[in-house]
């Protein structure tokens, strides 16, 4: 079909520079171990941070909720009606959060936009760290207000950027509590402490905390213990809850706007039941087993410490996310496929997603792996990467 050949030239430009991926089809649940192509291999590319997308718990509520309440809730909450339990679960998730309110939105994605896009005017201005996920970059665009980016985690720079714009009615100072691609933590205390020294707003997204990071998985927030001082968390119930969606926790004021105005929540249909009774039962095996998040950070240490002891360059991570960082975009791509030959899967993330230079092979380690499963992907490792001259 005609009136494509300019997207057709850009994909034939990926491929030439050897950046062009096709999406890899699983054949099995989303474990330790996938089934990719009639070869198991080891997974370490997924969120599933404590392993829950498996669950037996969260699978058997799933399934009552649809024998109970049926495969769909038909439409938006402000229009058709509001399940029960979609209330129940924002109340379960407010007091895990230690907020006054909570509110489920569609997917982390659309939370962040939601909250940006929704609560500033051209009067206020939003201060964002560089190295902030899409979806923050994404409603900041959506929004009126004026924006100011500061250099990542440099807390001289949002200073700076909190004295140039005391004018404005309203300022809000957003971050990730763990940062995607680098696995690094932000400085949250001290970033909170100038923010309450400058009168602004603090939002955290949590997406890569959340089931992480302090108490049964409660966050940032909570492993620094500001609660109380955060004005916002966002985060997310698809990556270390294993289910699907993103939440927005604070104060009743903020659940009673972005009811009336967020236009995510306004104009998409709710979770169906099986999703929703998953992500409370999620919360429940949080509390109830916390040993997964101990062995989550056991096996982090240990595949990190192995990763560097091999060669390897992990930058900065101090998290479950552990970049191998490579540098040329299409040798990290090449990383990736010989990795997958040696039975591991690992995605290469070169630009736009990082910046240029930066390429990497992502991992995630998960309570799930074994250690001998990280022993094998270590050995994996090893052998592409001194076949490709990484190491």
């Amino acid at each position: 079909m005609k009136g494509f050949e300019h997207l057709e030239r850009e994909i034939r430009d990926w491929r030439d520079k050897g950046v062009f991926r096709s999406l890899t089809e699983l054949e099995s649940d989303q474990g330790s171990i996938v089934t990719i192509g009639g070869r198991e291999v080891i997974q370490l590319s997924s969120n599933n941070y404590l392993g829950l997308t498996t669950h037996p718990r969260l699978k058997e509520t799933a399934l009552k909720a649809v024998e109970a309440y049926g495969a769909g809730t038909g439409s938006v909450r402000t229009i058709a009606g509001t399940f029960t339990m979609h209330e129940v679960f924002e109340k379960k998730l407010a007091q895990f959060k230690h907020t006054e309110a909570a509110l489920v939105f569609q997917s982390g994605f659309t939370a962040n936009v939601g909250v940006l896009a929704t609560i500033l005017n051209e009067e206020d201005v939003v201060i964002s760290d560089a190295l902030n996920h899409a979806s923050i970059i994404d409603g900041i665009r959506l929004t009126k207000a004026g924006r100011r980016i500061y250099n990542h985690v440099d807390l001289d720079d949002l200073k700076k950027a909190l004295e140039e714009t005391q004018g404005a009615r309203r300022r809000l100072v957003v971050t990730d509590g763990v940062f995607s691609m680098d696995g690094d933590i932000a400085p949250l205390p001290e970033i909170v402490e100038l923010c309450e020294r400058y009168d602004a707003i603090v939002m955290v997204d949590d997406a890569h905390a959340s089931g992480v990071m302090g108490k049964n998985g409660r966050g940032t927030v909570d492993h620094f213990d500001l609660h109380g001082r955060v004005h916002i968390q966002v985060g997310t119930l698809s990556k270390a809850i294993g289910v699907l969606g993103g939440y927005v926790a604070g104060p009743q004021v903020l659940r009673d706007y972005l009811i009336h105005r967020a236009r995510p929540f306004l104009f998409s249909t709710s979770h169906p039941p099986a999703v929703m009774a998953a992500c409370s039962e999620a919360i429940d095996v949080l509390m109830d087993e916390p040993e997964r998040i101990d062995r989550l950070w056991e096996n982090t240490r240990f595949f990190k410490e192995e990763l560097n002891r091999l060669g390897f360059d992990t930058g900065k991570s101090d998290t479950p996310i552990t970049p191998v960082m490579v540098g040329d975009d299409a040798l990290a791509m090449q990383f990736s496929d010989e990795l997958l030959e040696e039975g591991v899967y690992a995605q290469g993330i070169a630009f736009p997603t990082v910046p240029r230079n930066q390429a990497r092979v992502r991992t995630i380690v998960t309570a799930a792996h074994s250690k001998e499963e990280l022993e094998q992907a270590l050995r994996a490792f090893e052998r592409a990467g001194k076949k490709l001259g990484i190491i």
